[in-house]
C-alpha cells in the first residue's frame, strides 16, 4: 500500500462555523509532516475526516488512494493517536493494547513489542487509569503501531512528555519516517516541530497558508534580517529608525532591524560612536515564521500589556 494522506478540497460547516474551506495537502512518505494553525484552524476537523470520524461536505480525504472506510484492517494501514485520554482506565496497558490487536486479527507478541518501542515494558502490567499524560502518550502511540502501518498521524504528541520524553519522540518520529513512512504530526509547539519535521502544511480559517519544507520556511521568514547585540540598545534603536529600519527588541541587549544591510548598520553605529558586539544576518525560528503566516488566522487574542 502507498504510504501517503491526500487532502483534496475538503469543506465542512458545523451549523453556521465554516470548518473547512477547500483544505487541500498531500503528507508524503520518507518525511515527518508538521501539521500547525492557530485553535479553530480545522486541523483536528481534518484529520478526523481522514479517519473517517466525519464526514465531509465536500471534498475528499484518502490513505493510500483509498477512503479510510474501505480499509479492510485499518491499524494495519494507518495508526492515529488523537486523543491519549481514550482509554479503559480499569484495563493494564497491555490488556488494553491485546484488545485492540484482537480486534484487527492481530498477534499478542506485537502487543510486547510496541510496548517495549515506545518505553512501557516496565509498566505493561499496571492500569492505565493510573498513567500520567506522558505515559498515556506513549500508550497511544503504542496503540498506533500495533499494524505496522506505513502511515501515522498523531495529535499534539508532545504533550504532557518530560524532556526526556521529548528527546525521544524527537528521534523516534524522524526514525519512523526514516523507514518510509508518512507521518503527520499536529502540534502547538513549534521548537519541538523545528528539530522533528522535515515539511510542514500551516492552515488558518479551514485552509492551507502554506505548504513547504521547514528550511525553506525558516529561510524566507530570515530574509533580509539582521540580528543586532549593543549595551546601547535605546540610542542604536532610535539611530536605526532615523535611518529607515524597522527595529524589534528581541532581548534585554539584541535587536532585529529590517531594512537594513549589515554593512549599512556598521557605519551608522560607527558614525555615532554606539557600541556593538554582533551584526550578523538573522535566522528566523519555526515560531517566527509560524507567527508571520498566521497573524491574520488567529481567532482569539490576549489584550497587549
Amino acid at each position: 500500500m502507498e504510504a501517503t494522506i491526500e487532502v483534496s478540497g475538503l469543506r465542512k460547516r458545523f451549523g453556521r462555523t465554516l470548518a473547512l474551506d477547500g483544505m487541500t495537502f498531500t503528507v508524503h512518505p520518507g518525511q515527518v509532516t508538521g501539521f500547525v494553525g492557530p485553535n479553530g484552524a480545522g486541523k483536528s476537523t481534518t484529520m478526523r475526516v481522514v479517519l473517517g470520524l466525519d464526514a465531509p461536505d465536500a471534498g475528499h480525504a484518502l490513505i493510500g488512494g483509498r477512503p479510510y472506510q474501505s480499509l479492510p484492517t485499518p491499524l494495519r494501514h494507518v495508526g492515529a493517536l488523537l486523543d491519549a485520554g481514550a482509554l479503559q482506565p480499569s484495563r493494564t496497558a497491555r490488556n488494553h493494547l491485546l484488545w485492540l490487536a484482537h480486534s484487527q486479527g492481530l498477534p499478542a507478541g506485537r502487543v510486547d513489542e510496541v510496548l517495549a518501542q515506545v518505553g512501557l515494558g516496565p509498566a505493561a502490567r499496571r492500569k492505565a487509569g493510573g498513567f500520567s499524560l506522558g505515559m498515556r502518550q506513549r500508550l497511544g502511540i503504542a496503540a498506533a503501531l500495533l499494524g505496522d502501518p506505513p502511515v501515522l498521524m498523531l495529535d499534539e504528541p508532545f504533550n504532557g512528555l518530560d524532556p526526556e520524553g521529548i528527546v525521544w519522540i524527537r528521534g523516534f518520529l524522524r526514525s519512523l519516517a526514516a523507514e518510509g513512512r508518512a507521518v503527520l504530526v499536529s502540534s502547538h509547539l513549534m521548537s519541538e516541530l523545528q528539530d522533528t519535521a522535515g515539511h510542514l502544511v500551516v492552515v488558518g480559517r479551514g485552509e492551507v497558508v502554506a505548504d513547504t519544507s521547514v528550511a525553506d520556511l525558516i529561510a524566507a521568514a530570515s530574509d533580509g534580517r539582521v540580528t543586532l547585540r549593543t549595551p546601547e540598545r535605546p540610542a542604536a534603536m532610535q539611530a536605526l529608525a532615523q535611518a529607515g529600519g524597522t527595529v524589534t527588541v528581541t532581548d534585554r541587549d539584541t535587536l532585529t532591524v529590517a531594512g537594513l544591510a549589515a554593512e549599512h548598520i556598521v557605519r551608522l553605529l560607527g558614525a555615532q560612536s554606539i557600541p556593538f558586539s554582533e551584526v550578523s544576518a538573522h535566522r528566523a525560528t519555526l515560531e517566527e515564521a509560524y507567527l508571520d503566516l498566521t497573524r491574520d488566522a488567529v481567532e482569539f487574542r490576549g489584550a497587549a500589556r
